[in-house]
């Protein structure tokens, strides 16, 4: 198996990501500035094409600008504010217990460490970590499907879960790719590096691929 260049694959992609749509958390954070804002959209974003997360977030901070405005809603209306996102009636739960969450914990502040994100409802390490990369500027390492499958798919990592897979990039993946890897890895993802029938054939990094567990490809 070659080893795998990371460093290279990053400089090809960089400029390859470009041309792809920003996923919906950095757009948020480049139209809000507001840390609440890139919280409650990726909270939305779970299991939810990056499309329609975009488009109920937009509805939602038309009366959404602070998390006390969820006291406002009831649970049912908080589900009409957020449908059509998947599992909208949990997230919808989740949504109107936060302000109260952060009131008593974190004294209506959003957090900006890990640790202290994942006691928020609906927050798991995913959200945690894209939280605290994008809102925040500060490094970490954020594993969704896209990057579990793709570093693994690359020959990087060899690992059988997000969390593993975190916890392995934490230690060997240089500190400076932390925050910028699940940005370029959920565009490449999307466009080129499918779960099924990858394509392989138009993919800038494929010398650099060691195509882990790759059956068929295009």
């Amino acid at each position: 198996m070659k080893k795998v260049n990371i460093h290279r694959i990053y400089k090809i992609l960089e400029k390859q990501v470009l041309k792809w749509k920003v996923p919906v958390a950095e757009l948020i954070e480049i139209q809000t500035k507001d840390p609440f804002k890139v919280l409650v959209a990726t909270i939305l974003s779970a299991r939810t094409k990056d499309q329609t997360t975009a488009a109920v977030s937009k509805k939602l901070f038309q009366k959404i600008k602070k998390p006390e405005d969820f006291n406002k809603f009831s649970i049912k209306q908080i589900e009409k504010l957020i449908y059509p996102v998947g599992f909208y009636k949990t997230k919808a739960k989740n949504l109107k217990l936060l302000p109260k969450i952060l009131k008593e914990k974190f004294n209506n502040i959003i957090p900006q460490t890990i640790d202290e994100l994942i006691q928020l409802p609906g927050v798991g390490r995913k959200t945690a970590n894209l939280v605290v990369g994008v809102a925040f500027k500060t490094p970490a390492v954020c594993v969704d499907t896209h990057v579990f499958r793709i570093t693994n798919r690359l020959g990087y990592v060899k690992t059988s879960s997000p969390f593993k897979t975190e916890m392995a990039l934490r230690k060997k993946l240089p500190k400076k790719y932390w925050i910028p890897l699940n940005t370029m890895f959920v565009a490449f993802g999307q466009n080129l590096c499918n779960p099924i029938s990858p394509k392989c054939s138009i993919c800038p990094i494929e010398n650099y691929c060691n195509k882990i567990n790759v059956t068929s490809s295009r």
